[in-house]
């Protein structure tokens, strides 16, 4: 069932967070998500963020900012390929005309789902804290897909 997160929520949701960045991020040195923790967790509540919970498990979410920004999908690497990730993304596709995130381009799997939920790459960047690649994807109601 997906679901508003609450803030009794917050130490679940965190550690998935730390968790799948540091696995699906494997060319990133994982003191930089450490070091970020602390300052996502303080950011995290003023988001939407949207949880998928089973079971009273909480295996996976999905943060939006700034009208359409998603700034995370996250979930547990058990339960990955259960169609979680997807069914958070047909969750907030009606709330937004459009979503737009960014990704890195080493994150091939990433990539392979925002494709095949319709999202486009639009734009190359740098990561200015990383110094990856990154695309910017975007989803949006108005193109034809």
């Amino acid at each position: 069932m997906i679901k508003e997160f609450k803030i009794e929520n917050l130490e679940e949701v965190m550690e998935i967070w730390l968790q799948n960045n540091i696995n699906a991020h494997d060319f990133i040195e994982k003191e930089y998500w450490i070091n970020n923790f602390d300052l996502v967790k303080k950011l995290l509540p003023d988001a939407k963020v949207y949880i998928f919970q089973e079971d009273n498990i909480i295996k996976g979410f999905i943060g939006v900012i700034e009208d359409g920004y998603i700034a995370g999908l996250f979930v547990k690497e058990k339960y990955q390929r259960e169609g979680i990730g997807e069914k958070l993304i047909k969750y907030i596709k009606p709330k937004y005309n459009q979503l737009k995130l960014d990704v890195y381009s080493k994150n091939k799997n990433a990539i392979k789902f925002y494709l095949k939920n319709n999202f486009k790459i639009v734009n190359e960047k740098n990561n200015e804290d990383t110094n990856e690649l990154e695309y910017e994807m975007i989803f949006s109601k108005n193109r034809y897909n």
